[in-house]
């Protein structure tokens, strides 16, 4: 998501080296306001700051011009000029990273070629910054070096999910990869414990859902389909085993990346995800106990920016393992692809 190129006539030569950059919109932020979209990657600018670049035409959507309020569409370009320092940090604090970071940013690779690289995001640690968030994924990424060598995001996962995370090395991988995402080509696999059995043991949801509150208190609810704030949301389940009749392990396939889809398509039809502070409900809280979010992002398949397949998968987390021990599931009872064959209804 952070397509980076240089244009020299952005920067004064009295200022600070700054790059102008290409940004791809994730697919969860698709519909997504530019001006909430800039001030949720930079929450020191202002709400005149980003009007004004806008409307100067600093700011570009798939080349043209876009207003303040103008709405995002999932994997369009979006041109983003040289971005003023937050002068409530000290100068470098935003951008240095320590050897611990470096070293811990390195760990999470599980896979690395000359155009991607998967990582398995841990549970807790969020993609992206905002007012309370200064350590991130976006801010890691500064341990392959900056501008042109720094991999760039190109999806997103909720900051208490765990597993792959793709980045694209260069700004041609990075719109490959992207691209890939908004067109809804890439096949991801979550697993997920939940309260309960679904009934039936696999299927298909396809519930529209629409976002209520703001910021940390943002949801989203099942909707209907002529309100025009509803957003279509399609998830394939399956059940891949059971404890009793008190949990489930499934696998989930989202054909659409709406704002935390799985988790309320699931509370949506009864069985809350254990450990989700946000759609839990009584009686999933108390059966998730000490346990986390129990949902992992376990594999992803899509085109290789090079050509050919890319298939990467992430050992589960910390905090599965603990869900994954408490019930008695293990591991190897998955098939690689529960939803071989499976589509889109619509």
């Amino acid at each position: 998501m952070t397509d980076e190129t240089h244009d020299p006539a952005e920067t004064p030569a009295d200022a600070p080296k700054r790059e102008v950059q290409t940004l791809y919109v994730a697919e969860a932020e698709d519909g997504i306001r530019l001006d909430r979209w800039f001030r949720r990657r930079w929450p020191h600018l202002s709400n005149i700051q980003v009007q004004k670049m806008a409307r100067s035409g600093q700011i570009r959507v798939d080349g043209a011009r876009i207003k303040p309020e103008g709405r995002l569409t999932a994997g369009a370009a979006v041109r983003v000029p040289p971005i003023p320092d937050d002068t409530s940090r000290q100068a470098g604090d935003a951008h240095t990273l320590s050897d611990q970071d470096i070293r811990f940013a390195k760990s999470l690779v599980i896979y690395e070629d000359d155009m991607v690289i998967a990582l398995n995001k841990p549970h807790g640690l969020a993609v992206q910054g905002g007012t309370k968030t200064s350590r991130h994924i976006d801010r890691l990424l500064g341990a392959w070096g900056e501008g042109m060598d720094r991999p760039r995001l190109v999806h997103r996962l909720d900051r208490d999910t765990s597993g792959v995370l793709l980045l694209g090395k260069g700004p041609e991988a990075a719109k490959r990869l992207a691209g890939a995402f908004a067109r809804r080509q890439a096949k991801k696999t979550y697993w997920a414990i939940v309260i309960g059995n679904p009934k039936p043991a696999a299927g298909q949801i396809d519930m529209p859902l629409k976002k209520t509150g703001i910021n940390d208190f943002e949801m989203m609810r099942p909707a209907e389909r002529k309100d025009p704030r509803a957003e279509p949301a399609e998830t394939a389940f399956a059940t891949i085993s059971r404890a009793a009749h008190r949990a489930a392990w499934m696998a989930l396939r989202p054909f659409t990346g709406r704002t935390h889809q799985l988790r309320a398509h699931m509370a949506a039809i009864g069985h809350p995800i254990l450990g989700d502070p946000k759609y839990g409900d009584e009686a999933s809280k108390e059966l998730s106990g000490p346990l986390k979010m129990q949902l992992h992002a376990r594999r992803i398949e899509l085109d290789h920016p090079a050509g050919g397949k890319l298939i990467v998968e992430a050992p589960l987390s910390p905090e599965m393992k603990a869900g994954f021990a408490h019930f008695g599931f293990s591991a190897d009872e998955a098939d690689s692809d529960p939803f071989e064959g499976v589509k889109r209804q619509r």
